[in-house]
């Protein structure tokens, strides 16, 4: 048994306690597991980390003990109306002009919550990893994250993470990479 395994344990845990918490809490049935189902169907050699419920890319590099330049952040935007994600440092912020370009787009905005929350089943909202292809999106991945050797994102929970290569991320995900951080503008 490897420790993904233990984590899913811990998942289910967790997800009890805070229904028992809060009643009216929606339960997501292990979101983590379709992401590490597929991982495992790729041979892609990965890390789980379960950590304390999080929300902020700050508190949960600081709790995963990873680094905010190695978390990334998945971020829905609508390009010209459809849906697609970026995917940048979690210490970086989007320049919307550069993204704009990258994209090729006469219009791209930021997703509002209600927009995006029905199309991500299997996770809490904002939770989402950065795999659109599952979902069927485009995905845009920032290029000082290609600079790493390792990427780690929500694994469709707030308490999860799932750190991986990010040759693996880039194979399976097949992004368009670009410059759209305002970190590097």
């Amino acid at each position: 048994m490897n420790d993904a395994g233990a984590s899913l344990k811990d998942t289910k845990v967790r997800s009890s306690e805070a229904k028992q918490c809060d009643p009216q809490q929606k339960e997501v049935a292990m979101p983590v597991q379709r992401l590490k189902e597929y991982l495992n169907r790729n041979n892609v050699k990965y890390v789980s980390i379960v950590h304390s419920e999080a929300y902020t890319a700050q508190e949960i590099a600081e709790l995963a003990h990873v680094s905010g330049k190695e978390l990334a952040k998945t971020i829905v935007i609508k390009k010209d109306g459809q849906a697609a994600m970026a995917v940048l440092s979690a210490s970086h912020k989007i320049d919307w002009n550069l993204l704009k370009a990258a994209t090729g787009a006469v219009k791209v905005e930021l997703a509002g919550e209600r927009e995006f929350r029905d199309m991500f089943p299997d996770c809490e909202v904002g939770a989402m990893p950065p795999f659109g292809n599952l979902y069927g999106m485009e995905v845009f991945v920032e290029t000082s994250l290609t600079r790493d050797r390792e990427i780690a994102f929500n694994a469709g929970s707030h308490i999860e993470l799932i750190k991986l290569s990010f040759e693996d991320f880039s194979r399976l995900v097949n992004p368009k990479v670009a410059n759209f951080s305002a970190n590097n503008a």
